[in-house]
């Protein structure tokens, strides 16, 4: 059997990947659509259990990057925490750990905390006692 070169799936082709799964394709149908062995494929659906992961999205009433921009410019001007947070519409106590848990006064840079926040919206997290079926 002649080796093929390796191809990596995108997000678009994973996602019809996974949705043909869904449907009860065969793993060698959905192989012919890329010209691949049913084995190229077979990872995809096993890493999710076949189902597609949801999309990561944050809370509504967590600070967007325009806010994080506001605190970290106000930061730069010399404001106190007070005085971001009543510009906000904020406890002090939400702008003191926002800008403490990414780096303090003088670290802070917005993109920075941003793009942790993103990257928590992806970790795995236990399931609390509330989202169990006792409350549900």
């Amino acid at each position: 059997m002649k080796q093929r070169k390796r191809i990596y799936y995108n997000a678009e082709q994973i996602r019809l990947i996974l949705e043909r799964y869904q449907r009860g394709e065969s793993t060698h149908d959905i192989a012919r659509l890329f010209d691949r062995y049913h084995s190229s494929i077979l990872g995809i659906p096993h890493k999710t259990g076949g189902v597609r992961p949801l999309e990561s999205k944050r809370l509504p009433i967590t600070l967007t990057l325009a806010k994080l921009e506001d605190i970290s410019r106000k930061l730069a001007i010399g404001k106190s925490f007070r005085e971001i947070a009543r510009y906000l519409n904020r406890s002090p106590s939400t702008i003191c750990r926002e800008v403490n848990r990414h780096g303090g006064i003088k670290k802070y840079r917005a993109s920075k905390a941003d793009k942790v926040a993103w990257e928590n919206t992806k970790r795995e997290r236990l399931v609390t006692f509330m989202e169990t079926k006792h409350y549900a």
